[in-house]
C-alpha cells in the first residue's frame, strides 16, 4: 500500500468541516497543528499597526494513494480555497516510507479493494 501526504493550510474556523469532508471522503485522520501564520499575494491590513490576521491551522493527513486526490478535491471545495483569496491550500506530497500506520492499513484494506 502507498500513500500521499496531504498538508492543508486554512482559516482556523474552517478546520472542522474540513476534517469532516476529508473523514467522509475517505481520510482516517489528521494531526492539527494550531495558531500557524501565513502570508498570500496581499500582506495582511494593519489597523493602528496591528495586524488583522486570522489564525490559520495545519491539517497533516497520511492518506492512502488511491484516495488522496479525491480527499484533496473536497478539501479544496470545503475550504472554498480557489474561490476566495485568503482562505487556505492544500498541496499533496509522496511518502517513501512510513511506519506507525498498521490500524490505518488494516481499516483501509476493504475501502481500497473496493476502488480497485
Amino acid at each position: 500500500m502507498h500513500f500521499k501526504l496531504i498538508i492543508v493550510f486554512n482559516q482556523d474556523d474552517k478546520t472542522d468541516e474540513i476534517m469532516a469532508a476529508a473523514r467522509e471522503a475517505g481520510a482516517t485522520g489528521a494531526t492539527i497543528i494550531n495558531n500557524a501564520r501565513g502570508e498570500g499575494l496581499k500582506q495582511p491590513t494593519t489597523f493602528f499597526g496591528l495586524t488583522l490576521e486570522s489564525q490559520r491551522d495545519v491539517l497533516l493527513f497520511v492518506v492512502e494513494e488511491h484516495l488522496s486526490r479525491h480527499i484533496l478535491e473536497t478539501i479544496n471545495s470545503v475550504g472554498h480555497f480557489d474561490e476566495e483569496p485568503g482562505t487556505g491550500m492544500a498541496i499533496q506530497i509522496d511518502i517513501e516510507d512510513a511506519v506507525g500506520i498498521k490500524h490505518q492499513i488494516d481499516h483501509l484494506i476493504p475501502t481500497v479493494e473496493t476502488e480497485l
